[in-house]
């Protein structure tokens, strides 16, 4: 398929691993950690981590110079291009032809942002409305949504509320100011018919991040990943830390008793 938007796996030596309906485990690059069950406590805290939260792997304090992973998932219509852009921001590398991802693919990402290592494992998945139900497991653990649609095609800007609401529905926890980014794609095209006032628009009453990108000649692809990682990690950051001083606060039944000796 042309007008560089459906998908199609990468190059020899990629490293991407697929998933399909029959096996959703990535074949080289190992899962995040699983979700904790609801009540699960970390050593030594009083408290449950919240439900819906990957348990961190820093251990009992956020130290900025340990790597932290995290999951970003892009989701939109069909051929809007979210595996050009992927591939774009980790392999530098655009492909005119794509074939539909089925299910979703993964591929990985280290960067730094305000000097925390950061590894990204970035989800693309397949737009097929026959795929949606799928697709919307993949939500379960994110800690950030990128959601695309096509410049040049009205529907799949208009698709972008069901997108966003179902994705809000299903992740955990539901939060209006969850971590999210919109791209608009294919700016490069000339036959446009979402304006960029519209986009704007839309995502300023949402109070979203709007970039308008364009895999084939990458433009802003790199900076529209960073913010979202960006935001990201401080959410992140902020759940663990509140977390770690909502635990440590002494009740007045927690108060040592005085001896009578």
């Amino acid at each position: 398929m042309s007008r560089h938007g459906a998908p199609q796996p990468p190059s020899p030596g990629s490293e991407q691993a697929g998933i399909s309906a029959r096996d959703c485990r990535p074949s080289l690059d190992p899962p995040l950690p699983p979700l904790p069950s609801p009540g699960h406590q970390l050593e030594g805290s009083p408290e449950p981590w919240p439900p819906g939260r990957r348990m961190p792997r820093q251990g009992p304090s956020m130290d900025a110079s340990k790597k932290v992973d995290l999951k970003i998932i892009i989701i939109g219509a069909l051929g809007v291009g979210k595996t050009s852009l992927l591939h774009q921001y980790v392999h530098k590398r655009f492909y005119e032809d794509y074939r539909t991802t089925l299910g979703a693919s993964i591929l990985t990402k280290v960067l730094a942002v305000d000097n925390t290592p950061l590894k990204l494992q970035i989800w693309d998945t397949g737009g097929q409305e026959r795929f949606r139900s799928m697709v919307s497991t993949f939500y379960k653990g994110s800690d950030g949504c990128m959601l695309a649609f096509d410049v040049t095609d009205r529907e799949s800007f208009e698709a972008l509320d069901n997108w966003r609401d179902d994705f809000l529905e299903k992740v955990i926890p539901r939060e209006q100011d969850f971590p999210m980014v919109v791209l608009g794609n294919k700016i490069d095209l000339c036959d446009r018919q979402v304006p960029k006032e519209t986009a704007s628009a839309w995502c300023k009453e949402k109070d979203i991040p709007y970039f308008e990108v364009s895999a084939k000649n990458n433009i802003n692809v790199a900076e529209a990943f960073e913010t979202l990682a960006k935001q990201a990690l401080s959410t992140y950051k902020g759940i663990f830390e509140s977390y770690l001083t909502d635990s440590i606060k002494l009740t007045p039944n927690d108060k040592p008793k005085k001896s009578c000796c």
